[in-house]
């Protein structure tokens, strides 16, 4: 069994920043890539930015420049920075992680963290 727990949501005024954290427990023979996904009301979940175990990154257009991603493998963490928010950035914020439990690979997901940005 494998546990992801995220923290580091709240609210926050246009151009504030916030700084995401998710651990990983459990099970965890070797944990891929790790990545940060967000859900707006009414609309799909979209990929914000993943990580590869070797540091490899890919980001969403719409946060290039604006959001970091990064990880702690000594301590099974991702962590999501972001700065200059928007609105548009508000969203329920979903950790997953790419885990091998031998002998197959399992996309595990958070509980979610919540995003506001607003004046």
């Amino acid at each position: 069994q494998v546990q992801l727990v995220e923290s580091g949501g709240g609210l926050v005024q246009p151009g504030g920043s916030l700084r995401l954290s998710c651990a990983a427990s459990g099970r965890l023979f070797r944990i891929n890539a790790m990545g940060w996904y967000r859900q707006a009301p009414g609309k799909q979940r979209e990929l914000v930015a993943v990580i590869t175990s070797g540091g490899s990154t890919n980001y969403a257009d719409s946060v290039k420049g604006r959001f970091t991603i990064s990880r702690d493998n000594a301590k099974n963490t991702v962590y999501l920075q972001m700065n200059s928010l928007k609105p548009e950035d508000t969203a329920v914020y979903y950790c997953n992680a790419k885990v091998v439990v031998p002998p197959a690979e399992h996309a595990y997901w958070g509980q979610g963290t919540q995003v506001t940005v607003s004046s």
